[in-house]
């Protein structure tokens, strides 16, 4: 009898993979990686320029994976180790994907844009699982690899289904989205990231719509009333056949409007309109940014047949996510200083909207507001001048002192007043004894950063503070670490 809990038997995945398997066995879940597989997981091996994963299958094993699919000789195996033997395992990890997509009888949301995906695809996930058996996206797993891990998850009695779609390169979300085939569509924003591959943002914004091309019969797409490329966007949904698109800003055409909000250190009040109906709710994550997402939510909510009110009264509860805005307060000798995480990655409008967030937090006593920031990468030939174009943002938000890395924010520093004290170094890491020294009870620090910088090095040591490493205030130097 098969295990009610089961996500893939062995005859499943053997007829979808092509594959074959001398064992029969029930995972209850996919991993394609060994570090944090789980009990009853199959692991599916991924090879690159860099690594083998195949190497990785016996310690899959041991952790507690039920199986492993492999391309490689099975010889080395105990007798009775459960393997499913396949020619390709990207492919395979791909036709359980499309495997897991085509028996559900979810409502599907594909999430994409500029910024605000990975907020969106929580705060949905979250809020729909309140109101029916909801899988969504772990993370930031929106590429080739993660979508359809993703799908593969997918448990075959689940009412919706969330899914992050990310691109950098032309052609990448249409071949997403026909794997994930979504009923609804969300573009949150289309603004300046990735323009290393792209000659304009005009064409990111076609890139973006390319979304649309595996939208359902009957689909709906939501989008940014308020952004310049709504037009485009609106009839790229239309050609591709969606069935409806809803809006949602500040715009008059807009059919989730923004009537008014009251922003907080805290979060913000919002008052939105739809269909002559008002809807006033709490936001506990702060910032304008997360106003505009929580309509881009309620708009996907509406979309796929959930309740609206309820949705809307349980935005109080959604908390910022780990590295995207964390707040966090840390004990200091003599008091406390506070962090936002924002470290997972970096842009010209997120940095702008973390710095905005900083500006309305208010340091304690004797506190200072001090910026770690990273690199923005993949922005090409206007690299340099959208870095430079954040000094104004940390000037007019009273910033006391800016620690950077990378050599594009050390440019964006020389058009700092010198009334703020500054400090750079090439690695994260080299720069958390200078933070450390300067830190004192009272201080605001932002972390924020382009992931391949590793701002999160800086985000670990500050959560693992340690009160010997502080010295005191009347031992600082404040010049030691000027550029």
């Amino acid at each position: 009898m098969t295990d009610i809990r089961s996500l893939w038997t062995s005859e499943e995945a053997t007829e979808l993979t092509g594959g074959s398997s001398s064992t029969n066995w029930n995972v209850t879940g996919v991993s394609i990686d060994s570090r944090t597989i789980g009990p009853g997981d199959l692991f599916i091996p991924i090879s690159g320029p860099y690594f083998d994963g195949h190497n990785f299958i016996e310690s899959a094993l041991t952790k507690g994976a039920v199986a492993s699919i492999t391309s490689g000789s099975t010889e080395d195996f105990p007798e009775g180790t459960h393997l499913l033997k396949v020619t390709d395992t990207i492919k395979a990890l791909n036709e359980l994907g499309r495997g897991g997509r085509n028996r559900s009888m979810a409502r599907v949301i594909a999430v994409t844009g500029s910024v605000g995906k990975t907020g969106v695809k929580e705060a949905l996930g979250r809020l729909l699982s309140e109101q029916g058996k909801t899988s969504f996206s772990l993370g930031s797993f929106n590429n080739h690899f993660g979508v359809p891990l993703s799908l593969a998850r997918l448990p075959k009695n689940a009412d919706y289904g969330i899914f992050e779609l990310g691109m950098n390169h032309s052609g990448e979300l249409k071949q997403l989205s026909q794997i994930v085939r979504p009923h609804v569509a969300v573009i949150t924003t289309v603004d300046i990231a990735h323009t290393e591959f792209f000659s304009s943002t005009h064409d990111i914004a076609r890139a973006k719509a390319e979304v649309f091309t595996g939208l359902q019969e009957g689909g709906t797409a939501i989008l940014n009333r308020d952004n310049q490329y709504f037009n485009l966007l609106n009839s790229a949904a239309l050609s591709a056949g969606a069935e409806k698109v809803i809006a949602f800003g500040v715009h008059n055409d807009a059919q989730f409007k923004l009537v008014e909000f009251t922003l907080n250190s805290e979060g913000s009040s919002v008052k939105v309109c739809f269909d002559n109906n008002i809807f006033t709710y709490q936001l506990s994550i702060p910032g304008q940014h997360w106003v505009q997402n929580s309509l881009a939510v309620l708009a996907a909510v509406y979309a796929v047949g959930a309740d609206m009110t309820a949705a809307a009264r349980s935005f109080v509860n959604i908390k910022p996510f780990k590295g995207r805005g964390q707040l966090h307060t840390i004990p200091i000798q003599g008091g406390h200083f506070e962090l936002i995480d924002d470290s997972y990655n970096a842009c010209p409008v997120s940095v702008a909207a973390a710095i905005e967030v900083l500006s309305r937090l208010k340091p304690k006593s004797l506190g200072r507001r001090i910026c770690v920031l990273g690199d923005m990468k993949e922005l090409g030939e206007n690299s340099t001048k959208l870095h430079c174009a954040l000094a104004n943002k940390i000037s007019d938000a009273l910033v006391d002192f800016v620690f950077t890395v990378g050599s594009e924010m050390k440019c964006m520093c020389d058009q700092l007043p010198n009334t703020i004290k500054m400090g750079h170094a090439d690695r994260s890491e080299d720069l958390i004894q200078p933070l450390l020294d300067v830190i004192k009870p009272g201080d605001i620090i932002l972390v924020k950063g382009s992931a391949s910088y590793q701002m999160s090095k800086v985000v670990d040591r500050l959560l693992n503070f340690k009160n010997d490493l502080i010295v005191s205030p009347n031992d600082i130097k404040e010049g030691l670490y000027v550029i």
